[in-house]
């Protein structure tokens, strides 16, 4: 898995917790998003709305247990941001 999945894993991850759920995810990413893309963390156009953030989630979510693992998430967003 990317070093890049697992900064922005870790930056998403808001409690701390090693899993991310929903609310993290919009929240983060709609309050961290654009430093993240600044630091190179996250591309520019990964910025988005509570909408795009939520189904970011939604596609990463595969068991459906509405948390996200490292594995989850690095699958999607390695694919989606091409690392």
């Amino acid at each position: 898995m990317s070093e890049k999945a697992r900064k922005l894993f870790d930056a998403l991850d808001l409690n701390g917790d090693g899993r991310l759920t929903r609310d993290e995810v919009i929240t983060a990413l709609l309050t961290k998003g654009p430093t993240l893309a600044a630091q190179g963390v996250l591309p520019f156009w990964g910025v988005g709305d509570a909408e795009a953030s939520s189904a970011l989630f939604d596609a990463a979510d595969q068991n459906g247990d509405a948390e996200l693992s490292f594995e989850e998430f690095a699958e999607v967003v390695n694919r989606k941001f091409g690392w």
